[in-house]
């Protein structure tokens, strides 16, 4: 595979550039909510007693994450009342969100899922919808705040920002349920989303291309802005090879799907405590993520976006297999933290590397509805096989060796289609 690098922007610029410090808390603000509803849940419900197939169905909550693109089109084209006019397209809807997510996460947290199970996935549902519908802002903004050679330092900063949030509210909402229980643990990750949407009020809004801009005529004309002509933007750019694009997106991280939904439940059931789980899985692969997230942007500057996205389904599935060993050496606090920083390492890698191949494909004009579709489609694997990752467990007997390498297993699909995606468009890595 060959590629020309992507420009590199200096560090200096980076660190003195407000876009980017917007990036890295907006980042945050997404990351703090998808913790409530992966992982941290996990954990709380596997404490519960609650059986591994009902916590894998139960995680089908998070399926707004796999969906937003349907409703990308309002966030595109629908201005708010009141906010919109004052703090713009973009920050007004990611503020409404962030306003309405403090009150369901408070609500979520003083759940008994024992007694109000149907309650807690409620509640865990609409906190989906409103983070996922942050998201579809949030993408957009990124991608319309940044020229096409700033979209790999961007996408880095804005994954150190998702996973400091996700850390907030997934190893501290552990050392929190510790020491005064998971309804304070909520209750103090809604108080730290309402305060990062200060950040959200002092940002600066995008500049908008004419097509956003420019009022409908009438309510067909909104419709065929909103969404016909996005999709009918991306099909007519990529042609025929549109489908292999789209099914490169779907398949790579598949096998992330299965282990990303059980890892909190193999934790607990290694015998690992609450803040044994926060020290070792949450902090260590926190560091290890943002050492990651770093690896990728350079390695997509050095080697270019196709050729990262290569090498991290390569190295996904390596590390989906160590969770194998660690299954079949039992609780070893050394080999979890080899483990941890190995696979939190190679995704930070990848993801980088799969967020900056998303935003080279969307154009400027239809930012919201492109990224969200394109998004929505890795996120759809991601949640709809991790919601019977539980059942497949329990199905292998609980044997938790045989699970791990059959999840190494499903990043082959995913290293196919990019091979044969370069082979057949080698134009698709400058794109890229």
């Amino acid at each position: 595979m060959s590629d020309s690098p992507t420009p590199k922007v200096p560090r200096t610029a980076r660190l003195r550039d407000s876009r980017f410090r917007t990036i890295f808390f907006l980042g945050m603000a997404s990351g703090l909510p998808s913790s409530l509803v992966f992982a941290t849940l996990s954990i709380w419900l596997r404490e519960e007693g609650i059986s591994r197939t009902s916590i894998g169905l139960i995680g089908a909550v998070a399926t707004p994450y796999a969906i937003n693109f349907l409703w990308a089109p309002l966030v595109d084209r629908l201005r708010l009342p009141f906010l919109c006019a004052r703090i713009g397209q973009r920050r007004s809807w990611i503020l409404t969100c962030q306003l309405l997510l403090v009150p369901v996460v408070i609500a979520m947290g003083s759940q008994d899922p024992k007694t109000a199970v149907a309650a807690l996935a409620a509640c865990a549902l609409l906190v989906s919808f409103l983070s996922a519908t942050q998201d579809v802002a949030i993408d957009a903004y990124r991608v319309e705040i940044l020229k096409p050679e700033e979209y790999g330092a961007g996408a880095a900063i804005a994954i150190y920002g998702w996973h400091t949030g996700a850390f907030l509210t997934g190893a501290g909402a552990l050392y929190v349920a510790t020491a005064g229980g998971w309804t304070a643990a909520y209750v103090a990750a809604a108080c730290v989303i309402g305060v990062i949407g200060i950040a959200t009020l002092f940002a600066r809004e995008p500049d908008h291309p004419p097509e956003m801009t420019a009022p409908a005529k009438n309510m067909a004309d909104w419709l065929r802005r909103a969404a016909v002509a996005p999709l009918g933007d991306f099909f007519s750019r990529l042609g025929w090879m549109a489908a292999l694009v789209l099914a490169v997106i779907v398949f790579y991280k598949f096998g992330d799907a299965m282990l990303g939904r059980m890892a909190g439940v193999f934790y607990v059931d290694m015998g690992f405590s609450k803040i044994e789980i926060a020290n070792y899985t949450k902090s260590i692969g926190l560091a290890a993520t943002l050492l990651g997230v770093g690896v990728g942007g350079w390695v997509c500057i050095r080697i270019g976006i196709m050729r990262a996205m290569f090498l991290g389904a390569l190295l996904m599935m390596v590390t989906n297999l160590a969770f194998a060993l660690l299954a079949a050496s039992g609780k070893d606090f050394g080999l979890l933290a080899a483990v941890v920083f190995f696979d939190n390492l190679t995704g930070g890698m990848a993801t980088t590397a799969f967020v900056a191949y998303l935003s080279g494909l969307c154009n400027v004009a239809f930012t919201a509805t492109q990224y969200a579709l394109l998004a929505s489609l890795g996120n759809f694997a991601r949640i709809q096989l991790g919601s019977v990752s539980g059942w497949a467990v329990d199905s292998l007997g609980g044997d938790w060796t045989l699970f791990f390498i059959a999840v190494g297993a499903m990043s082959i699909p995913a290293i196919a289609l990019l091979w044969l995606l370069v082979r057949l468009m080698p134009e698709i890595e400058r794109r890229g």
